[in-house]
């Protein structure tokens, strides 16, 4: 019988891979808009890493409530809405941080609803389905396809740009809203269900826990949020500090 005090080591070393993937993604991405790198995102494999990132995240969200819900039940504990609410908030506030940064920094692209304010709102509205399977499976892909329906919709308002409307000239630098991204936390929440149901893991797997790659991208899959949030700001510096150091060697 597991210990309810045990984290599952793939979880965490997915979470790993994920961080680096959109570090990389977000490198590659801050070389072409500082114009360091001179190509079109569009056609190369970049973007798709981006994207990769994002889902692989936001669907261990989904399987990483589901094991918080049944680590709880496992052992006893009570389980209460005000822990989601208080993480999601939590969440959502660093979220509301970049949001302020990027209003500072690019006014024109400010972040209104990114990948954390997405993360925080999903974790509060992932509180009551936490329980089923199937109803999530359905309407998680239900809502995936609502989401890519309304995808190219566009509103003569903003209210609605956190559920996925926006006005004709909407622009930001990190999009994610709930259609249809909480489809892939839903689906998530199936999986955690499925694979994870009373905290026990319902297939084999070797253990790969003590292998010091692994080990490294369980480190960065606990570590991801304080990741996530220093990243950018390490990658916009060091790339301020080169283009001073190449006009200084310019004599400019």
């Amino acid at each position: 019988m597991r210990s309810v005090y045990n984290r599952f080591w793939e979880i965490d070393a997915l979470r790993g891979i994920a961080i680096i993937l959109m570090v990389f993604f977000h490198f590659i991405y801050d070389l072409v808009f500082f114009e360091v790198l001179q190509i079109n995102l569009l056609p190369w494999p970049v973007v798709l890493i981006g994207r990769i990132a994002s889902i692989l995240f936001i669907f261990l969200v989904g399987v990483s409530l589901t094991l918080s819900y049944s680590r709880l039940i496992a052992s006893g504990s009570q389980i209460s809405f005000n822990k989601y609410l208080k993480r999601g908030f939590h969440i959502f506030f660093y979220g509301l941080i970049i949001t302020t940064g990027s209003w500072l920094i690019f006014p024109d692209k400010v972040i209104v609803f990114g990948i954390l304010h997405f993360i925080g709102v999903a974790i509060i509205l992932s509180y009551p389905l936490l329980k089923y399977r199937f109803l999530n499976l359905i309407g998680g892909f239900l809502i995936v396809f609502v989401g890519r329906l309304i995808e190219y919709v566009t509103v003569d308002f903003p209210w609605l740009v956190w559920l996925g409307l926006v006005p004709a000239d909407f622009q930001t630098l990190d999009y994610f809203p709930l259609l249809p991204w909480f489809g892939i936390t839903m689906i998530g929440i199936f999986t955690g269900n499925i694979m994870y149901k009373d905290y026990q893991r319902k297939y084999d797997l070797p253990d790969l826990s003590s292998h010091p790659l692994i080990s490294i991208l369980k480190l960065m899959g606990r570590k991801s949020l304080l990741i996530y949030l220093v990243h950018q700001p390490l990658i916009v510096f060091f790339l301020y500090i080169s283009r001073v150091i190449d006009l200084h060697i310019m004599g400019i």
